[in-house]
C-alpha cells in the first residue's frame, strides 16, 4: 500500500512541470526531483523509526501524542501537538485525493479526442466529460476503498506491477529515439496530433513579380500574401472531403474548399515531401532575449548531462515544489499499523523500500527518458500547452517504432491504460490513508464522532471514506475547471460547438490570463505535505530524546535535515515568484491563502471544541506512552 503509481506520474505530472515557473525551470525537473527525494528520505526515516515506536492506526497523529506523553516535560502539549499534526495532515490527505479525482478527468479528456476526435478537440477537455469523469471515477474507488484493506492491497500489488513495467518500456523507447536521431536527421514530429516526418509549412517560393514558381518546393521563410497568410503552391482546383482522407494533406489542417496544395513529385510521380529534421543544438535548446517582451526559454536539453544537471538553486526549488505530488505516499503504510500482521517489522520497511522503488529507481529513470527525448519535434513549451505530453511522445515514438501512426496509437493506448489503472491505485491508497488518519482523530473525539467508527465486518471507517469520497468529487471538479491557466490555448474550433462544449470553455486570452486550476490544488496539497513531513521530522526529534535506543544520526541530524529541508520548500512558496524570472505568483498565493483559511479554522475549531467538550487543552499528568 505504500506504493503510490511509481511511474504513472511521469504522464500525469509532466505537463504542470514544464509549465510551472516558465520559462525556464523546466530545465531542473530531473534534479528537483533528486531534492525532493532526499528531502521524502530525510522523512521516511523519521516515519520508520516512529514506526517502531507505536506501531497502531493514525500515523504522525499517534506519533505526536505518543512522543509527547512519554517525555518529562513536554508531556503537557501532547494534546497540542496531536491535534496540530491530525489537523495538518488534512490539508494533504483530504485535498490529494481530490487533485487525483481531477487528473483522472483531464486525462480522460485527452484520451475522449484520441477516440473520438470528430467529437472532443485535442486543444481543450470538454469540461462536462471532465465532471462526469470526476463523479464516477470517485464513488468507483470509494467503493473500493469501502471495502477493506485486504481487497485494497490486492488491487494496489496487481497495478503497480502493470504500470511500473508499462512506464520503463516507454523510457527504454524514449532514449533509443534520441540515441538513433542524432543531429540533422529526419524525425517526427505533430501536427495537428498526428505524428509527420515532413515539414507542413507547404507554402510557394515567389519570383520577383510575387508569382508562384511552380513545382519549386519551400525551403525557405514562408512567403505571405497583403493580408499576411500563407502562399500554397496550389493547382487549380479545391481541397474535397476524400482529399481530407489522404494523411498527407489532413496533416497540413486544410478544410474543405482551400486551395490545394501541391507537393513537389519523383520520377515516379510520387510526393516526395520536405522532410523535417532533428535539432538538439544549444542555440535552438534555449532561446529568447531576456526582455519581458522575448524571455529566455529553455526548450529542450541539448545533451544528457544537461538532464541530470541542477541548472540553478531557483529552478531546482521551483521543481521540487512540485514534485513533491509525485514523491509522496510512502508514510501511507504508517496509517495502517493497527492491520498489519508484524507492524515494527513490515513497516519500517514498506516506508523506505516504496521510497526507493518510486523515487529512486522508476522516477530518476523514466523522467531521464522524457526529458532526454525532448527537441525541436517537441519542447517544453509544447509539453505545458497538451493535456498530456506524454501521451503525444508516446504516439510519436511508438509510430517510429511500430511503422505507422495506427500502431504508435495503439502504442500510447495501452500504456494510458496501465496510467488509468494506477490512478485508481494512487486514490485509493489516499483515501484509505485520509479515513484512518481522520478516523484516529474521530476515535480521540477531536472531531466529529461520525469519523470514528469502523464497519464491523471490513474493519474500515466507512462513514469517512464516503465523506472523503464526495469531498473529492468536488476538489477534483476545481482541479480540472481551469487546468489550462496560463498557458497559451488555441481556440476552440467551432466545429466542436456540441453538448459536450456548452459550458467551461474559455478565450485563449482568458486562459493565458488565469491561474493554473491544477497548480493550485497540487500546491496545496504539496503545501500540507511539506508541514506535516515537517512537524513529523520534529515529532521524532521528541520522541527519541529520552529514550535508550537514541541515535545521533538517525534521530537529530536526519530529522533536522528533514525539517529545515520543508520549511525551505515552504517558505519558497512566499519568495519564489519574486526572486525567479517568469514564476507566475499567482497559484502560490492562492494556495498559501487557502492553507490560510484552513489553519485558522483549525484554531477556532480546537478552541471551541475544547471548550464544548471540556477537554484541557494542556495535558495535566504524564503518562507512558
Amino acid at each position: 500500500m505504500a506504493l503510490i503509481a511509481p511511474g504513472a506520474f511521469l504522464w500525469l505530472t509532466f505537463e504542470e512541470q514544464s509549465l510551472y515557473g516558465a520559462p525556464m525551470a523546466a530545465c531542473a525537473m530531473w534534479f528537483g526531483i533528486v531534492a525532493a527525494l532526499m528531502l521524502c528520505f530525510a522523512t521516511a526515516i523519521s516515519y520508520a523509526e516512529l514506526s517502531k515506536l507505536y506501531p497502531g492506526a493514525g500515523s504522525s497523529y499517534l506519533y505526536a501524542e505518543q512522543a509527547f506523553l512519554s517525555k518529562s516535560k513536554a508531556f503537557k502539549f501532547a494534546r497540542i501537538a496531536k491535534f496540530v499534526v491530525g489537523w495538518a495532515s488534512h490539508l494533504y490527505y483530504w485535498v490529494y485525493p481530490g487533485c487525483m479525482v481531477g487528473v483522472t478527468a483531464i486525462f480522460c479528456g485527452y484520451m475522449a479526442n484520441q477516440f473520438m476526435p470528430g467529437t472532443f478537440s485535442s486543444a481543450i477537455n470538454s469540461p462536462l466529460l471532465m465532471f462526469m469523469v470526476c463523479v464516477v471515477f470517485a464513488l468507483g474507488v470509494g467503493w473500493i476503498a469501502s471495502r477493506g484493506v485486504n481487497g485494497s492491497t490486492a488491487v494496489s500489488v496487481a497495478i503497480n506491477v502493470i504500470q511500473i513495467s508499462a512506464l520503463i518500456v516507454f523510457s527504454v523507447i524514449a532514449i533509443s529515439y534520441r540515441v538513433q536521431h542524432p543531429q540533422g536527421s529526419v524525425g517526427w514530429h505533430l501536427s495537428n496530433g498526428t505524428p509527420v516526418q515532413y515539414n507542413v509549412d507547404q507554402v510557394n517560393q515567389v519570383d520577383a513579380n510575387n508569382k508562384p514558381v511552380q513545382d519549386s518546393w519551400a525551403d525557405s521563410t514562408p512567403k505571405v500574401d497583403d493580408k499576411g497568410q500563407p502562399i500554397y503552391k496550389t493547382q487549380d482546383r479545391q481541397v474535397t472531403a476524400d482529399d481530407l482522407k489522404k494523411p498527407e494533406i489532413a496533416a497540413l489542417g486544410l478544410a474543405v474548399g482551400d486551395p490545394y496544395p501541391v507537393f513537389k513529385k519523383d520520377a515516379s510521380g510520387k510526393l516526395v515531401p520536405d522532410p523535417f529534421t532533428v535539432s538538439y543544438l544549444p542555440s535552438d535548446a534555449v532561446t529568447g532575449s531576456g526582455t519581458a517582451k522575448d524571455p529566455t526559454t529553455f526548450n529542450f536539453h541539448p545533451n544528457a548531462l544537461s538532464v541530470i544537471s541542477p541548472h540553478g538553486p531557483s529552478n531546482l526549488l521551483v521543481q521540487a515544489c512540485v514534485a513533491i505530488l509525485i514523491l509522496v505516499g510512502f508514510e501511507s503504510v504508517t496509517a495502517m499499523g493497527a492491520e498489519a500482521k508484524n507492524p515494527t517489522k513490515d513497516v519500517p520497511k514498506a516506508v523506505i523500500l516504496s521510497l526507493v522503488i518510486q523515487g529512486a529507481i522508476c522516477y530518476l529513470f523514466e523522467y531521464f527518458a522524457a526529458n532526454y527525448l525532448l527537441h525541436n519535434a517537441y519542447t517544453y513549451s509544447n509539453a505545458g500547452a497538451s493535456a498530456a505530453p506524454i501521451g503525444d511522445l508516446m504516439l510519436l515514438t511508438g509510430t517510429w517504432l511500430f511503422g505507422s501512426v495506427k500502431a504508435g496509437t495503439w502504442f500510447m493506448w495501452i500504456q494510458a491504460l496501465t496510467v488509468f489503472l494506477a490512478l485508481i491505485g494512487t486514490t485509493l491508497a489516499c483515501i484509505n490513508t485520509g479515513a484512518r488518519v481522520t478516523y484516529a482523530m474521530g476515535r480521540d473525539k477531536e472531531v466529529g464522532e461520525l469519523f470514528g467508527h469502523i464497519h464491523n465486518k471490513s474493519g474500515a471507517p466507512v462513514k469517512g471514506i464516503w465523506i472523503l469520497t464526495i469531498l473529492s468529487i468536488f476538489i477534483g471538479m476545481a482541479t480540472a475547471s481551469m487546468y489550462l491557466g496560463g498557458a497559451t490555448v488555441t481556440a476552440l474550433d467551432p466545429s466542436y460547438n456540441n453538448i459536450w462544449y456548452k459550458f467551461g470553455v474559455f478565450s485563449p486570452a482568458a486562459y493565458a490570463g488565469s491561474a493554473n486550476s491544477l497548480l493550485i490544488v497540487t500546491l496545496v496539497s504539496n503545501f500540507g505535505t511539506f508541514l506535516l513531513y515537517m512537524m513529523t521530522c520534529v515529532v521524532a526529534i521528541v520522541a527519541f530524546r529520552e529514550h535508550h535506543t537514541f541515535h545521533g544520526f538517525k534521530h537529530f541530524v536526519v530529522p533536522v535535515f528533514g525539517l529545515l529541508a520543508n520549511l525551505a520548500c515552504m517558505i519558497f512558496y512566499i519568495v519564489g515568484p519574486k526572486f525567479v524570472a517568469g514564476m507566475s505568483p499567482k497559484e502560490p498565493y492562492i494556495a498559501l491563502g487557502i492553507a490560510a483559511v484552513f489553519g485558522i479554522w483549525g484554531l477556532i475549531h480546537f478552541v471551541t471544541h475544547s471548550k464544548k467538550k471540556e477537554k484541557p487543552i494542556f495535558v495535566e499528568t504524564a503518562a507512558t506512552a
